[in-house]
């Protein structure tokens, strides 16, 4: 099987291949190496300005969903110096990073979670935000992440989704693995992609208007809907 199909694997896996994918991330060398490497990755600046350009100025709550080192969210706070937010992430090793990053910021508060599992709080939120997380749960968690995100928003929220998706053919997805200086052997295999277009109809279908693919290069893409 090729690398580009492995990705497509659904929910025929079986949990303990589920688990053991998931669990890459609670391995500190696997998010050190992605913490050394982030900053490398081509056009994100461009993404993330188009993604602070669509969270409405007057936000007061902000979550981040798999936050890391909370670089994401710190741009966003910026964006809204009148917020609060709330680091969301599954490794400890990410959010101890998080920490250290808002450690004299009293309006940061953080949850350990894994989005494998069903998001609840009690608070609601004017903006969610996410960078290249939801892509390693499956594809029908996905759909009920987004779901669920739905459910947390405020009347006007923003969902703004910055995400890893999968090429039409893998062809494209080699030209993407070379731009990025990688090779097959350096692709994270908690990988579980899928293509723009379904996400989209998913988002639309949930509820969320004015949805649309923002920005985008390569596998990278920005998807963005805002709660009526």
């Amino acid at each position: 099987m090729s690398f580009l199909a492995t990705q497509y694997v659904r929910v025929t896996d079986n949990l303990q291949k589920r688990i053991v994918m998931s669990n890459e991330w609670a391995k500190p060398q696997h998010a050190e190496a992605y913490l050394a490497r982030m900053h490398d990755i081509p056009h994100r600046v461009e993404g993330e300005s188009t993604l602070l350009s669509e969270v409405p100025l007057g936000s007061k709550r902000i979550l981040d969903l798999g936050c890391g080192d909370g670089h994401l969210l710190s741009l966003v706070l910026a964006h809204c110096p009148g917020a609060e937010g709330v680091c969301l992430d599954f490794s400890p090793t990410m959010l101890d990073q998080a920490r250290l990053r808002f450690q004299t910021e009293p309006r940061v508060s953080f949850i350990q979670h894994n989005m494998d599992e069903r998001l609840s709080t009690s608070r609601t939120f004017d903006c969610v935000v996410s960078s290249f997380a939801i892509h390693h749960c499956t594809d029908d968690r996905k759909r009920e992440v987004y779901s669920e995100v739905y459910d947390l928003l405020e009347p006007g929220g923003a969902f703004c989704n910055m995400e890893h998706v999968a090429s039409p053919n893998e062809r494209i997805h080699d030209r993407f693995v070379r731009a990025m200086n990688m090779t097959p052997d350096d692709e994270d295999p908690s990988n579980k992609l899928l293509d723009v277009e379904t996400q989209l109809g998913w988002i639309r279908e949930i509820g969320y208007r004015d949805v649309d693919c923002y920005w985008k290069w390569r596998e990278l893409a920005l998807m963005i809907g805002f709660k009526p």
